[in-house]
């Protein structure tokens, strides 16, 4: 049959999607957890990086210590904070090392999209008398908008993909049926985890995809 079939035999079986350990529940901790970090990295990362973008001061500075937590395995991260008194906070640990993770793709893209504005089109704005927040919200946003779309989908599908790391910590997600598979050599069962993770990032770049579209024939 192959291990594609027998991949497909393991994720067509009820008992694998019921109970504690089943996909369902995975599922729901999986996408809570990835929830959680890209919602709080945008809230920190995007209203930083369009204001100083929109500023035009401390970007780069900014930008530079963002992307020091690119070169920062998430692993080792969630690892240090599990010898730590957060070990024992539930799902934060993991939370906070996505949202260490997701925030660099996010500044970079905003800062970047509002400085590659055209200032001939801003010194213009400005000269119809438009105020700073006027100038902020009709001219520099909208431009800038479709890279900080790109920041955005591609920071939700590393969050997505990541957080599978979060079993090997002892944390639930998608990854727990996939160590679970490597714990009793169940190769069908690994490969149908990540299927589901695949999956899973790739609903959400097409729901970001429909998103742009949407809010994009709206302006």
């Amino acid at each position: 049959m192959g291990v594609l079939g027998e991949a497909w035999t393991w994720l067509s079986t009820g008992a694998h999607w019921t109970g504690d350990g089943g996909v369902w529940h995975r599922l729901g901790e999986h996408t809570f957890v990835s929830g959680v970090a890209l919602a709080l990295a945008c809230a920190v990362a995007l209203p930083v990086g369009l204001g100083l973008g929109h500023l035009g001061k401390g970007g780069a500075l900014a930008v530079n210590i963002s992307n020091v937590g690119r070169a920062v395995p998430v692993f080792a991260v969630l690892a240090l904070f599990m010898v730590s008194p957060l070990r024992n906070a539930g799902s934060v640990p993991t939370v906070i090392a996505l949202v260490l993770f997701a925030v660099p793709p996010l500044l970079t893209n905003a800062y970047v999209g509002m400085r590659e504005v055209d200032r001939a089109v801003v010194e213009a704005a400005r000269g119809m008398g438009m105020s700073g927040g006027q100038l902020f919200l009709r001219v520099e946003l909208p431009l800038a908008y479709p890279l900080v779309m790109t920041g955005l989908r591609s920071a939700s599908v590393q969050v997505v993909a990541t957080a599978t790391i979060a079993a090997m910590a002892g944390q639930g997600g998608l990854g727990r049926i996939i160590t679970a598979g490597f714990n009793t050599y169940n190769t069908p069962q690994v490969v149908a985890g990540a299927l589901l993770v695949a999956l899973l990032a790739l609903l959400v770049e097409g729901a970001l995809v429909l998103l742009d579209r949407l809010i994009d024939g709206k302006r």
